[in-house]
């Protein structure tokens, strides 16, 4: 009976283990929130100090990872880690054109593993495909990036 106990402790113990470690390897996130209006939904919206003011977000991102096909970091210009070029796919492509078009004047945030790090106001449509974080990004989190998604111009992730 201990020995079969001890083997289930073992077993469990290494599925815990090969989960959390599958979950490491995977990118928490990247995610852009578009600022709404106040009184929505209360479990529908979180609300951020951004640019001096308290304003409120869509809990649902316009763009997470899996909209996104490639990147390219960079050095941030205030010297707090990198920033990222982000190449999204073609159906996020035509879904941010929609969102920036109906949206101008409105903020949009960025979050990289749960943490926002950058925001910016919607002051044009944005047809190109392409999204910047300008700041906030680690090392690290380049490195977990590098195993799933290729750079801008590369077939491969770097992995």
């Amino acid at each position: 009976m201990r020995v079969f106990l001890l083997f289930l402790l073992i077993c469990l113990a290494g599925l815990t283990t090969a989960h959390a470690g599958g979950k490491r390897d995977q990118m928490a996130g990247i995610a852009f929130h578009l600022e709404t209006e106040p009184g929505e939904n209360p479990k529908m919206v979180f609300n951020q100090f951004v640019a001096g003011q308290q304003r409120v977000f869509r809990r649902t991102p316009e763009v997470s990872a899996k909209d996104i096909a490639a990147f390219k970091p960079f050095p941030s210009e205030d010297g707090e880690g990198f920033g990222l070029l982000l190449q999204l796919k073609a159906g996020a492509v035509n879904r941010i054109a929609g969102v920036t078009a109906a949206n101008n004047g409105r903020w949009l945030i960025a979050r990289v593993n749960g943490r926002i790090v950058d925001g910016v106001v919607i002051d044009k449509q944005i047809t190109d495909g392409q999204l910047v974080i300008w700041k906030g990004v680690a090392p690290s989190e380049i490195k977990a990036l590098d195993k799933i998604l290729p750079r801008i111009g590369e077939k491969k992730p770097r992995g």
